[in-house]
């Protein structure tokens, strides 16, 4: 998460949307940089707005835009897919190692996952406790050159994106039975993608 307080701007580090790139390249024009451990990097809009807003607010005397990238939901599960199954995670309990992406995504849907399929929610993250969306702007992660262009101008700075922190290559392909039940269970992920810029 970084916070820029002239600009009035706080931007979110969703996972698995380039957010390492992002805070790489724009760390050192914010005010505010929270970046480890990870539950802090990844600090949720509904943590965000528990614990920070009060303090960023009164800095800022008003309340500041709130920013995040958010992925179509199938492709962000594949890029966890990816991310967990990489060398330095084989024989550990959260590595996907050795299953296929069926697999990953049924372990997902299961009520008590198991930790390698345990990576939570983009619509969670970017919403209230009561579920309403809580950012003032969202931004399609396949369509990254939109947020881009927001920061350039918010921030008046050219940014060019690294490529950091990329995933293994690996096979995605997803049954259709499992595709309808995810997009059943995880409705309100989808939906937010497919109205985001509409």
């Amino acid at each position: 998460m970084l916070i820029f307080i002239k600009e009035r701007l706080v931007l979110f580090a969703t996972p698995k949307t380039a957010s390492t790139s992002i805070e790489t390249t724009l760390q050192n024009l914010s005010s505010m940089k929270l970046s480890a451990p990870s539950v802090v990097k990844h600090t949720t809009y509904r943590r965000y707005k528990r614990l920070l807003e009060p303090y960023v607010v009164a800095i800022i005397d008003d309340t500041p835009d709130c920013i995040a990238a958010f992925r179509e939901p199938v492709d962000w599960l594949g890029s966890w897919y990816r991310y967990r199954g990489r060398q330095s995670l084989i024989g550990k309990d959260n590595s996907t190692h050795g299953i296929t992406f069926d697999q990953f995504v049924a372990a997902y849907l299961q009520d008590d996952q198991p930790k390698f399929a345990n990576v939570g929610s983009q619509a969670r993250f970017v919403s209230t406790k009561n579920g309403t969306l809580g950012m003032s702007h969202l931004f399609r992660y396949d369509k990254i050159n939109t947020m881009i262009a927001f920061l350039e101008d918010r921030l008046n700075k050219r940014i060019k994106l690294p490529q950091i922190n990329v995933s293994p290559k690996a096979e995605l392909s997803l049954s259709p039975d499992l595709l309808k039940e995810l997009q059943n269970a995880y409705a309100r992920d989808f939906e937010i993608y497919d109205t985001i810029g509409v």
